[in-house]
């Protein structure tokens, strides 16, 4: 083969990759268009330090913050369950860090960024729009990776915190390692290179699938993925944050998990005895001899959505949190 050809065959994949670049790069930002259209935010945008936080309030009484799990948005919680609340608590809740509407600080920011925001990191931002908003003495409450940050939002302001409800909650280090999934994009160079084609072509079949994976045993509600906004996660920027949040967060609940036995303040917690995407033996079976005030309530039969499909257990249980807080 001459020079020349060799050259000629080398343009021909450079152009190649770079159409395909462009194409990837355009149908990503075109779905992520379609998606901020379709599901703009519901609440008010604070600025902390520069950085937005999306938070969305109703009803009166006590406050009660809810903080939604990986992959999520505070939608999760306006589909319904808010609504059962808001007669006897001020709710208040946040998109975390990246997801939905709230921004990320500048340090975590970029396609090629691999550093993500820790628990404390996480309820630090949420706290300083809490405080924004005249928040006084919540009871917190977490499902999944919000547990985490709700763990983090006491153990932050242990004296300022009235309650934690823990539902399915991340709490313990786990065994093993997480799936491809996280562990390719939570990489500074799978969220540069693997996430756009992820974003541009995931066919809705694949976010239905993984909705029921979510839900299981119990089915997903009709038009969960709709009432949701499923297509915000699918966002480049969205997905890099979700991603590396995840794959990162262990060593830091192992941090965390050795000041567990400080947290004094009533704690009620939740979870599923089929759930198995946060185990409850790896989770809130310790969780609950870790804290000195904590209650466990095991749901039998029950997966990873309690607060969706035994909503009344996880309504129950925030009660008797803000009754153990002289809240109610």
């Amino acid at each position: 083969m001459t020079l020349k050809k060799s050259v000629r065959n080398l343009l021909v994949v450079v152009a190649i990759v770079l159409t395909l670049v462009v194409v990837i790069q355009w149908r990503a930002g075109a779905r992520e268009a379609q998606a901020n259209a379709a599901y703009p935010a519901q609440g008010r945008i604070i600025d902390v330090d520069g950085v937005p936080v999306h938070v969305l309030t109703q009803g009166s009484g006590p406050d009660l913050v809810l903080i939604h799990g990986a992959s999520g948005n505070l939608r999760d919680f306006t589909i319904d369950f808010a609504d059962r609340l808001s007669d006897r608590y001020r709710v208040i809740m946040f998109d975390r860090p990246g997801l939905g509407w709230s921004g990320r600080p500048s340090d975590t920011k970029g396609a090629w960024n691999g550093a993500s925001e820790t628990p404390l990191e996480q309820a630090a931002l949420l706290q300083g729009a809490a405080d924004a908003i005249g928040v006084e003495s919540p009871v917190v409450l977490g499902h999944s990776f919000g547990g985490a940050v709700a763990l983090g939002w006491a153990l932050n302001r242990p004296e300022e915190t009235a309650a934690l409800v823990m539902v399915s909650a991340v709490s313990n280090p786990w065994p093993g390692k997480l799936g491809w999934y996280y562990t390719v994009n939570g990489t500074s160079w799978g969220g540069a290179l693997v996430v756009p084609p992820i974003v541009a072509f995931a066919p809705q079949s694949a976010v239905n699938s993984s909705i029921e994976s979510i839900f299981e045993p119990q089915p997903a509600p009709e038009g969960y993925a709709t009432d949701v906004g499923a297509e915000l996660t699918l966002r480049r920027a969205t997905l890099r944050a979700n991603t590396q949040q995840v794959n990162q967060l262990r060593p830091h609940i192992v941090d965390m998990s050795k000041r567990y036995a400080d947290l004094t303040l009533p704690t009620e917690i939740v979870h599923g005895d089929a759930d198995t995407i946060v185990p409850l033996e790896i989770h809130s079976d310790p969780l609950s001899r870790q804290l000195p005030a904590a209650a466990l309530t095991i749901l039998p039969g029950i997966g990873h959505m309690p607060h969706h499909v035994a909503a009344d257990a996880v309504i129950e249980a925030i009660d008797r949190a803000a009754a153990r807080a002289g809240l109610r």
